[in-house]
């Protein structure tokens, strides 16, 4: 059975919500030009992200000081497999995406429970 379709893995370690990051690394060549670029990708992709069945929150991540973009989908536990099964909303257009852009390394994708506490 998939981890993210049960409650909990243990008693102390309860979670409701699954989230699916995308993210790369940027340099700060060309006035940033590797963080421009993926900003204005997540804008186009923003709002069909914010469609997903179940989807709670959409977040981006960015530090300067090592140059992370990320990019974290925050959704109901229980609608995750649909939304793996949808192929996270197009995520391989917008990775493909990513790794066109000069700049840009270290492209990957992680999932893992989410909770406020």
């Amino acid at each position: 059975r998939h981890p993210y379709l049960l409650s909990a893995f243990t008693k102390s370690v309860e979670f409701s919500h699954v989230a699916r990051e995308w993210r790369c690394k940027w340099t700060k060549d060309n006035e940033m030009a590797s963080l421009e670029a993926a900003g204005t990708i997540l804008a186009e992709h923003l709002a069909d992200l914010k469609k997903v069945d179940g989807v709670v929150s959409v977040q981006r991540i960015v530090c300067g000081g090592c140059q992370d973009f990320k990019v974290i989908i925050k959704v109901s536990a229980d609608k995750f497999g649909a939304f793996e099964e949808s192929g996270f909303a197009g995520e391989a257009a917008f990775l493909d995406k990513l790794n066109a852009i000069a700049g840009l390394s270290g492209v990957e994708t992680q999932t893992y429970t989410i909770e406020e506490m």
